[in-house]
């Protein structure tokens, strides 16, 4: 659900708007229930406790604010912190010197594969949240050349030069040895009949080769065809979607249960929710933030997910954003989200 969205406001008067939005800002920067002297103390009116604790009960029963059963504070429930996102929150751009050091560690000459980490590593390091990346879509890396280089014992290197400026190395390890000589010949082999293709496409003719020709071919280029399916399947195991930053979730109250953080965790190692959500947002307009359940997904019913997608040539390429708390500081995660996705889809597109 975008900022530009509104999710069935309440009608609010100017006094409750502004009562929310402190007791917000307190929540996020103290991450302790808010009452209502801390209240009058912070919004800027000029009212008396009981008149705050008024408009704090007309609040709690809109459901925007929830009172634990541990303190005479409130703090926001998700639909609260959603009516703050979409018509309260004033949302605070980096600086030149933010944008800047971003910029340096998104360097055009970096490969796609670090770009993504390094964007990934970023996005954690400055909110202290976790940091994902989706992987751009291999539709678009053609396939120039693959070399093998043999290394010790029955491991050999595959080299994949993609797109004429991405290289991607992987270690086989294979179930006989082969010689300098027949490698290089079972190379020549795949890059007769395999350049110019993007990856799913050779991966598809490697396949089909296998099945219709096995019984004419001789035995090395037999050998070539079954090493390139290693070489390509394992481009399929890659990480679609880069992850940085997890344990940062622990150091969060909210989240620190270990059930909330075993569950967590796995849906990291699983990814497969995580790679749905991110791939939701990519035809979606700038910057995305679902609080809560609007994720769809229960493992993340306490936490806030902010993505932004990243363009090449005009082209949606792929998502990335943060996962924390549904108690975080949108005026500072969404700008850095923002504007890493904009500069990654600025590096990549120099390099293109």
């Amino acid at each position: 659900m975008s900022r530009s969205q509104r999710a069935n406001e309440p009608p609010l008067n100017d006094r409750a708007r502004r009562l929310l939005r402190a007791l917000v800002e307190n929540y996020v920067q103290e991450g302790q229930p808010v009452g209502s002297r801390t209240l009058a103390r912070t919004c800027g009116l000029d009212l008396s406790p009981a008149s705050i604790r008024n408009v704090m009960a007309d609040l709690e029963e809109m459901g925007l604010v929830s009172s634990p059963h541990t303190s005479a504070g409130r703090v926001p429930t998700p639909r609260g912190y959603r009516l703050f996102v979409d018509s309260l929150l004033e949302v605070k751009p980096l600086d030149s010197h933010e944008v800047r050091l971003l910029k340096e560690r998104l360097s055009p000459e970096m490969d796609t594969r670090s770009l993504v980490e390094s964007a990934s590593d970023l996005l954690s390091a400055v909110t202290q949240m976790a940091g994902m990346v989706r992987v751009p879509k291999r539709d678009h890396a053609a396939l120039c050349q693959i070399e093998f280089l043999k290394l010790s014992g029955r491991q050999v290197l595959a080299i994949l030069v993609m797109n004429k400026n991405e290289v991607q190395n992987r270690i086989l390890q294979l179930d006989r040895d082969y010689t300098h000589s027949e490698l290089q010949q079972m190379a020549n082999y795949l890059n007769e009949h395999l350049a110019g293709l993007d990856l799913r496409q050779a991966r598809e003719q490697i396949l089909q080769e296998m099945k219709a020709v096995r019984e004419h071919m001789n035995t090395l280029m037999l050998a070539a065809i079954q090493l390139g399916e290693r070489a390509f399947c394992d481009e399929d195991r890659d990480e679609q979607v880069v992850f940085t930053g997890q344990t940062h979730l622990m150091g969060y109250a909210e989240l620190s249960s270990v059930d909330k953080l075993r569950n967590l965790f796995e849906a990291f190692n699983q990814k497969r929710d995580l790679l749905g959500l991110l791939d939701n947002c990519i035809h979606a307009q700038g910057v995305q933030i679902f609080i809560g359940q609007e994720s769809g997904h229960e493992v993340l019913d306490d936490c806030s997910v902010v993505t932004a997608p990243y363009q090449v040539d005009g082209q949606v390429l792929g998502v990335l954003g943060v996962i924390g708390p549904t108690r975080m500081a949108y005026e500072r995660v969404i700008p850095v989200v923002d504007v890493t996705a904009k500069l990654l889809g600025a590096a990549l597109n120099s390099r293109n």
